[in-house]
């Protein structure tokens, strides 16, 4: 007994909804720019950005595609680059519980990247989760030193 294509299961909607569901979601953030990071981007200061995924690194990874001097601008690629010789000494116990995040997922001396406010450091590093509407800040201040 043969079956004909109105009583066979769709195979094509099996496919497509198994590639749906694996298509990372899309996501809107408004992104703010100081310093550096504005003048690189001829004086753009706020825009908005969407992208495929949900988290920082997803965020990242698409905004240097499509703007690739941020990211000398902004990722250290050694911990030299990562570390300031800071002007006041360091204490050898420091309070609290102090964490970096690895090398490659550092931002130079200096620069920051925000999530609603926060340094991602303080958050979940590059693995921060974004929202539909989320602020990322990408700063990097002018320094002026005598």
């Amino acid at each position: 007994m043969s079956t004909t294509a109105e009583e066979r299961p769709d195979e094509r909607a099996t496919e497509d909804d198994a590639a749906t569901a694996e298509e990372p979601p899309e996501t809107t953030v408004t992104v703010r720019c100081t310093g550096h990071v504005r003048t690189e981007l001829d004086g753009t200061y706020e825009f908005e950005y969407t992208f495929a995924g949900d988290t920082l690194r997803d965020f990242l990874d698409a905004l240097f595609e499509d703007y690739p001097e941020l990211q000398d601008l902004l990722i250290a690629e050694t911990e030299a680059d990562a570390t300031h010789s800071g002007w006041a000494p360091t204490p050898e116990e420091l309070p609290g519980t102090w964490t970096k995040n690895p090398v490659g997922e550092q931002t130079i001396a200096y620069a920051r990247i925000l999530v609603n406010g926060r340094f991602n450091e303080n958050e979940r590093g590059f693995d921060t989760e974004l929202e539909e509407g989320d602020r990322v800040a990408l700063v990097y201040p002018f320094m002026f030193c005598c």
